[in-house]
This record gives structure tokens, C-alpha cells and sequence, in this order.
């Protein structure tokens, strides 16, 4: 039989607080956490999800938070937390068994514009030295694997919004082949710069709500008209379920199936059919072995954008028939975080399964159209059954679904 993947440890670091229970507490109450954003100050859209009281010097030292832009911070801190989280000692492990793999969606486009600035003004002399090392997508990887000592495979996976959820699917296919013994997997996004915001509102892709921002996102919802930038970082360490077992881990779930695929649709409208998430979600049951009867949680992409909710929806009816299971939707309250979203929701699955429980989806009022989901609103709901899957689904109809399992 194949060997099972364990997740032993999770890190989290997003709008919703720094650790798992600060996450938790956050999803389960059910409010938008979008604020104005100074940073965007004087944009048609001047809002966002912002983390908070992050102070990166603290947390890292002077050294690599000058080096790193907010995206490299937030996956060392997350990664940290995740080994810790596992009952892991990095001084003490294998190195070279050892893997990170994390989901990045584009490059940190704040240091890009600075920089570029310089050269816009005939000042070659004025760009930092630093500008690639802070801010190419693979040092994240890079930078928490000298942070921890990791010296197994080593590098990122980008495939838009469903990047972090990439990232987990193929750590672990390095554990079932057994090039690792344990990876790191997750992903980061620092998506509030100016030249983002400004790109997505020309794109009609970003809620025009900014004088009520906390009603901003609201997936699903029949008033949904864009989503909500977000931002942060998730890790989780996976290893095979004997390793875990013969280390005496605490194993919070079993990451059982993964699945792919793409709409070849359209550059950024999904297919309306959901046909590229149709094919991932059975990919996923399928490589789990479950039913779709089997499954108590979806964890939705739910942007809040009129058309992916509504391909993500169709999409569900097609794979589960009239018997939807429970739906919830992080991104009303923690907003859109990008290539991080995916890690981000793989790791509110695994505390869902854990606490038996479904948090509802912020701002959600009442759905249109024909495909009507179960959507979890206004309070937390009783899981009913041991399997929840994660969908992401990205730019390119790149499509990402993940199948986690109660221990």
C-alpha cells in the first residue's frame, strides 16, 4: 500500500493573528478583517487585509528583515512555527532529508517599483544592490531553508492563486518517493503594493466598496462584486505517517489526496463549466480513495468575484451532485492573499477537521443563480464527517484541490 502523509506542524502568519488559535478564533467569528490600507491611500481601491503587528526586526533580526521583503518575512516566521509546532529540533535532523517547498504567486512588485524608479529617473547608482535577493520569488524557499537548515529539494511552485496549494500537493509527492523524510510546504504573498491594487482594479477584479470595507469581500454572496487584497504566509510539515509515528510526532491530519487541472480556457476568466476544478476535485477523491459522500468540508477558493464564485459553484454541483457538503470561504474574512491563499486554506482545513467544526463565511447574505451550495453562514456549524477538501484555482485555469483526513 502507499504510504500515508502526515501533517505534524502548522505555521501561520496572516491578517487574523500569528498562531493557529489567533486563526481559528478569527474564521469562527465570522468577520471581514478588510480595512483601510494607507499604503494604497489615494487609489480607486484604498483597501485591504492587512497583517498586523508583525515587527520583523524582532522576529528575525535586523540582518534578515533589511534583506527580505514581507513575503521571505512571512514564510521564515511561518515556517518557524511550523517546526516548532511538530516537536521538531532543525540542529538535530537529517538536513539533506529535509525539503521546503513553498507557493509564490509573482514577484514583490513594491521593491520592483521603487527600484525601477531609480532607473526611470537616469539613477543606475541608486538601485539597491539587494533589490534581487529581497524580492525573487525563490528566496523564499531559499532564505527558510538557510534559516533552518534545510539542504533537501528546494524551490517554489507558481500557478497563480492556487501556488500554495501546488506547493503541498508536490511536497508530497517528494515524501511518497522518497526523496524526503519531511518537507516544509506552503506558500507567502505580500500582494499590497500600489502598482497590485492598481493592476487588479484595471482588471475590475478588486470590491469597489470602499466606503464600507469590512463588506467588501462576501463569497458566494448575491452581492459579491470583486475580492479583497490579502496577504501572509502558512507552512505545513508533512512527513510520511511512519516517520511521524516513530518520532512519537503529533500528527493533526493525513493529507490524502491531490488532484490538477487546467480549464485551457481563457487568461484569467475561469471556465463557466468549472471543467479544469471538475477535473481536480475527482483527480483529488479519486487519489484519496473517498467518495464524495465521504466528505464533510469544502474549503472554497470563494474569491468573492461574480465569475469564479459562480464556476467554483457549478464546478461543486457537478462533482457532488444535489448532496453538497458544507461550504465555507476563508477569503471573507482574511481577504485574497494570492499564491499563499492555497497553503493558507490547507491549514484552516486541517484546524477544521481537528475541531470538529465548519466556520462561516463573512458577509454572506443570501446566493443567486441556479447552483445553490450549503454555505456555512452567521455561525460555525458541527463537521459532520472525517474528510475536507481545499480548492484553489488560479489565473491560467490552474486548478489545485487538496483532500485532508482526521488522523
Amino acid at each position: 500500500m502507499r504510504p500515508e502523509v502526515a501533517v505534524t506542524g502548522l505555521g501561520l502568519v496572516t491578517p487574523a493573528g500569528h498562531t493557529a488559535e489567533a486563526n481559528w478564533a478569527a474564521l469562527c467569528r465570522g468577520r471581514s478583517l478588510a480595512a483601510t490600507d494607507p499604503e494604497l491611500a489615494g487609489l480607486p481601491v484604498d483597501f485591504s487585509c492587512q497583517v498586523t503587528d508583525f515587527d520583523a526586526a524582532a522576529e528575525l533580526g535586523r540582518s534578515l528583515a533589511r534583506r527580505a521583503d514581507g513575503f521571505i518575512q512571512f514564510a521564515v516566521v511561518a515556517a518557524r512555527r511550523a517546526v516548532a509546532d511538530a516537536a521538531l529540533e532543525p540542529g538535530a535532523w537529517p538536513p539533506q532529508r529535509v525539503g521546503v517547498v513553498l507557493g509564490v504567486g509573482a514577484n514583490s512588485l513594491s521593491t520592483y517599483v521603487t527600484e525601477f524608479g531609480h532607473l526611470g529617473l537616469g539613477r543606475p547608482d541608486r538601485v539597491s544592490p539587494l533589490a534581487l535577493p529581497r524580492s525573487v520569488p525563490s528566496m523564499a524557499a531559499g532564505e527558510v531553508a538557510m534559516d533552518l537548515g534545510a539542504q533537501g529539494p528546494n524551490f517554489i511552485t507558481s500557478s497563480a492563486c492556487a501556488s500554495g496549494a501546488t506547493a503541498v500537493g508536490v511536497a508530497r509527492d517528494l515524501l511518497l518517493s522518497g526523496a524526503c523524510d519531511i518537507v516544509l510546504a506552503g506558500g507567502s504573498e505580500s500582494a499590497r503594493s500600489r502598482m497590485t491594487a492598481t493592476c487588479f482594479t484595471r482588471m475590475r477584479a478588486l470590491s469597489r466598496r470602499r466606503d464600507h470595507p469590512q463588506l467588501a469581500s462576501r463569497p458566494f454572496d448575491a452581492a459579491r462584486d470583486g475580492f479583497v487584497l490579502g496577504e501572509g504566509a502558512a507552512v505545513l510539515v508533512l512527513e510520511r505517517l511512519s516517520h511521524a509515528r516513530a518520532r512519537g510526532a503529533p500528527v493533526q491530519a493525513v493529507l490524502r489526496g491531490y488532484g490538477a487541472g487546467a480549464d485551457a480556457h481563457h487568461p484569467v476568466a475561469p471556465h463557466p463549466d468549472g471543467r479544469g476544478a471538475v477535473q481536480a476535485l475527482r483527480a483529488a477523491l479519486e487519489d484519496a480513495a473517498c467518495e464524495p459522500a465521504d466528505v464533510g468540508l469544502v474549503n472554497a477558493h470563494g474569491t468573492s468575484t461574480p465569475l469564479n464564485d459562480a464556476a467554483e459553484a457549478a464546478a461543486l454541483t457537478r462533482v457532488f451532485g444535489d448532496d453538497i457538503p458544507p461550504v465555507t470561504a476563508a477569503k471573507g474574512v482574511i481577504g485574497h492573499a494570492l499564491g499563499a491563499a492555497g497553503a493558507i486554506q490547507a491549514v484552516y482545513t486541517v484546524l477544521a477537521l481537528r475541531h470538529r467544526t465548519v466556520p462561516p463565511v463573512a458577509n454572506f447574505e443570501g446566493q443567486d443563480g441556479d447552483h445553490k451550495l450549503d454555505v456555512v453562514a452567521g455561525s460555525p456549524r458541527p463537521l459532520g464527517k472525517g474528510a475536507g477538501i481545499s480548492c484553489s484555482f488560479g489565473f491560467g485555469g490552474q486548478n489545485a484541490v487538496l483532500l485532508f483526513t482526521s488522523h
